[in-house]
């Protein structure tokens, strides 16, 4: 079992930053490969970015790539998201999530947090 809690997100204008952390407990945090997803209102949860249980390969969805970047840091069972350049389509609920495996899709992740509200005002 892998508990996860995120924090960081608020409101922010168009062009601005945010970071997201993502701090897990439970079973060994480094087992699992991590990921961002985001959820806007009457849309499906989308993939924004992952990571590898290393942190050696980051992935990103198009519409992110060049503004996120997606980190972690194994001793502090952290994860991250730093988020620049900021849009109002960026506006959504922010949720990590952990794997044993690895995708884009979140069928293949076993564990979610509560997810954190991020908005971005124009």
């Amino acid at each position: 079992q892998v508990q996860l809690v995120e924090s960081g997100g608020g409101l922010v204008q168009a062009g601005g930053s945010l970071r997201l952390s993502c701090a897990a407990s439970g079973r060994s945090f480094s087992s699992y490969a991590m990921a961002w997803f985001r959820q806007a209102p009457g849309k499906e949860r989308e993939f924004v970015a992952a990571i590898t249980r290393s942190g050696g390969n980051t992935y990103y969805a198009d519409s992110v790539k060049g503004r996120f970047t997606i980190s972690r840091d194994n001793a502090k069972n952290t994860v991250y998201l730093q988020m620049n350049s900021l849009k109002p389509e960026d506006t959504a609920v922010y949720y990590c999530a952990a794997t044993t495996r690895m995708g884009t899709m979140p069928v293949y992740y076993d564990y979610w947090g509560q997810g954190t509200q991020v908005t971005v005002s124009s």
